[in-house]
C-alpha cells in the first residue's frame, strides 16, 4: 500500500507541473512566460498543500500553502460547486502585494468535494501608482480584489471583468493573465479526476494523511539531528527607501520544530516596501528547509515544523493598509537574514550573503500618437559564495525565477536593451568567490518616451562575506551622462539617454589568499575578475 501511495504522490506532483506549464503557456504577462514568476499546488479538503509545481517561486507557493484556508474561510466549504473559481490579490490573504492574483479551483469528483487545485501569477500592472515603492498606502498601489468567485458554476463574473479592465493600464494583458491563471487549474481538475478514476479511489484523504504525515516526519528526524536547544541570532541593515532597514532574526532549535523570531526588526515604512506577515512566513520557512530538511518533498507537512513568527507593526509583519507593492526587495533578504544565525548554530552549511532581492525594473513608454506601453522585465544579481563552492553569476537566489531574454524584453514593448552583460570583479573575494552581477543599458526605441522604475536594493549595503570573505559589489543606477539616483526611483529618461545599471555580487566565503592559484587563473581566462583584482584581493603574481 505504502508503494501505491508513493506512486500516486509523484503523479500529483506531475500534475501540478503540468498545471504550472500550462500556465507558462498560456500567460500573457512576459513575468509568467520567461520568467517563471508564478506558482502552482494541489491541496485536500482541508487546505493542507500536498505538492507544488518545481515552476515556481517560494514566495508564492509558500505564502499559497496558506492562502487556501482563507479561500475557505470566506467562501465557505458549504457553498462551493463544481465550475466554481475563486480569486483574489489581497496581500494579506494572499501572496503579499496586490501584483500577484491568486486563483483557486475546488475539485469536484462525481458530485463529492475532494480538494484545490490553485496558482499564483505575477500581472505586469494592476492600476494606482504603478509598480513602485512611492505609495504610501494600499490604497494608492492598485485594484483591490476580495476573495470572491471569478466564477460561478461555470459563470465567469462579468462585473470583474469590466472593473479590472477600467482600472489598469495594460486591460489585454491582465484580464489574458487571469484567464491562463483559472486555465491552468482547470488541467490540474482534470488530471486528478483521471487519477481518481484510474486508481478506484473516491477520494484523496488518505493519500493526504500520508504525504504530510510522512514529510513532517522525515522534517522532525532532520531536525532532531541538530543540536537542540542552540539558539542564535543576526541582524542585516540594508538600504530601505529613504532610511535604512534593520532585519533581525532569532534562530532557535526545539526537539521536533525550529523556531525564527523578527523582533527587533525595523518598524514599518512609510513607502511600499512593507511585508506582510504570510510573505515572511514564506520565505522564513523556506530559509530554514533548504539548510535543515532539503530533500524532503514541499508541502504543508515538511512546512509546518519551522514556526516564523514577527512582531505587528514591524517591517515583516505590516498591518492593513500599509503599502506593499515591493515587498519582495525586502522579503527576499529574509533567507540571507536566517541564514546569518544559522551558521552560527551550523557552521559550513549556509552560503554568504547575494543580491537577494530581484533586480526588478519597470518602465512606461508613451509616444506622440498616444500610444503606451508597460514593460516589466525580471533580471538578477550574483549569489553568494557557498561552504565549498564559488556563488552563481546571474541567478535570482531566494525567488528562483528567470532571468528573462533580451529578446522577450524587447518584444514586450517598445525598449531597447543595449547591453546586458556579467559584471567583472562584482563578486566578492574569497577562498570561494562570489557570484557576479550584471551590467545593463536600457532606452527607448526612437521616437518613444520613457519613465523608468527602479525597485532595487544593496546600493548603500552590498552583499556582506562570510568567514573572512569580501562583500559584493553594491548596486549601481544612473544614466548615460553620468546623473545617480537612488536604488528605488521613479524618473523620466531625457531624449537621447540611456539608464546605465549594475547589479551587485555576492560576498565571498573565506580568506581570499586561500583561493587555489588555478581558480583565479581560470577567473582571469573568463573574464570574471581582472588583472589589477586579482593582485590586489588575491596576491596574484602571474
Amino acid at each position: 500500500m505504502t508503494v501505491a501511495r508513493q506512486i500516486m504522490w509523484n503523479r500529483l506532483v506531475s500534475i501540478v507541473e503540468e498545471q504550472a506549464q500550462a500556465l507558462v503557456r498560456t500567460a500573457f504577462s512576459t513575468s509568467v512566460r520567461e520568467a517563471g514568476d508564478l506558482s502552482a499546488g494541489v491541496y485536500d479538503r482541508r487546505g493542507r498543500m500536498l505538492a507544488q509545481a518545481v515552476t515556481g517561486t517560494p514566495g508564492h507557493v509558500n505564502a499559497m500553502a496558506e492562502a487556501v484556508k482563507h479561500f475557505i474561510r470566506e467562501i465557505g466549504a458549504e457553498t462551493m460547486a463544481e465550475g466554481d473559481t475563486y480569486v483574489t490579490n489581497d496581500p494579506w490573504m494572499g501572496t503579499g502585494h496586490l501584483h500577484d492574483i491568486t486563483v483557486c479551483t475546488p475539485v469536484f469528483h462525481r458530485g463529492v468535494h475532494v480538494g484545490f487545485f490553485a496558482c499564483t501569477a505575477h500581472i505586469v500592472d494592476i492600476g494606482g501608482r504603478g509598480f513602485g515603492a512611492d505609495g504610501e498606502s494600499l490604497y494608492e498601489e492598485g485594484f483591490q480584489i476580495p476573495i470572491m468567485r471569478f466564477a460561478d458554476r461555470g459563470r465567469v463574473d462579468r462585473t470583474l471583468i469590466a472593473l479590472l479592465r477600467r482600472n489598469v493600464r495594460e486591460p489585454d494583458q491582465v484580464v489574458g493573465d487571469l484567464y491562463a491563471l483559472a486555465a491552468c487549474n482547470d488541467v490540474g481538475v482534470r488530471r486528478l479526476r483521471a487519477m481518481l478514476d484510474e486508481y478506484a479511489l473516491a477520494d484523496i484523504e488518505d493519500l493526504a494523511d500520508f504525504i504530510v504525515d510522512s514529510s513532517r516526519a522525515a522534517t522532525e528526524a532532520a531536525i532532531a539531528a541538530l543540536p537542540r536547544g542552540a539558539s542564535a541570532s543576526n541582524v542585516m541593515v540594508t538600504d530601505g527607501y529613504a532610511t535604512p532597514i534593520r532585519l533581525a532574526c532569532r534562530v532557535e532549535i526545539g526537539e521536533r520544530s525550529v523556531h525564527c523570531d523578527f523582533a527587533g526588526s525595523s518598524g514599518p515604512d512609510p513607502k511600499g516596501i512593507n511585508v506582510p506577515l504570510i510573505y515572511t512566513q514564506a520565505y522564513g520557512a523556506y530559509a530554514l528547509k533548504i539548510a535543515i530538511a532539503p530533500e524532503v518533498p514541499n508541502n504543508a507537512g515538511s512546512l509546518a515544523p519551522f514556526v516564523i513568527t514577527a512582531p505587528p507593526d514591524t517591517i515583516l509583519n505590516a498591518q492593513r493598509p500599509a503599502p506593499v507593492a515591493l515587498r519582495h526587495v525586502i522579503g527576499h533578504l529574509i533567507p540571507d537574514t536566517v541564514f546569518g544565525a544559522l551558521d552560527r548554530i551550523l557552521p559550513g552549511r549556509v552560503p554568504a550573503e547575494g543580491a537577494g532581492a530581484l533586480c526588478n525594473f519597470q518602465v512606461s513608454l508613451w509616444n506622440a500618437a498616444g500610444e503606451r506601453a508597460e514593460v516589466l522585465t525580471f533580471n538578477s544579481g550574483g549569489t553568494g559564495a557557498r561552504p565549498a563552492l564559488d556563488g552563481l553569476n546571474a541567478t535570482a537566489f531566494p525567488s528562483g525565477v528567470m532571468t528573462m531574454p533580451v529578446e522577450a524584453t524587447e518584444h514586450a514593448g517598445p525598449v531597447i536593451i543595449w547591453r546586458k552583460e556579467l559584471r567583472p570583479d562584482s563578486g566578492g573575494a574569497g577562498r570561494f568567490r562570489g557570484g557576479l552581477g550584471q551590467c545593463m543599458e536600457v532606452g527607448p526605441r526612437p521616437g518613444w518616451s520613457m519613465e523608468f522604475r527602479a525597485q532595487f536594493d544593496r546600493m548603500k549595503h552590498p552583499p556582506r562575506g562570510r568567514h573572512g570573505g569580501a562583500d559584493g559589489a553594491p548596486t549601481v543606477v544612473e544614466l548615460s551622462d553620468g546623473t545617480a539616483f537612488p536604488a528605488k526611483a521613479r524618473f523620466r529618461v531625457p531624449e537621447g539617454q540611456t539608464v546605465r545599471l549594475a547589479f551587485p555580487g555576492g560576498g565571498g566565503m573565506g580568506p581570499p589568499r586561500d583561493r587555489d592559484a588555478q581558480a583565479i587563473a581560470r577567473d582571469l581566462r573568463l573574464g570574471y575578475v581582472s588583472e589589477e583584482a586579482a593582485r590586489r584581493d588575491y596576491g596574484w603574481k602571474g
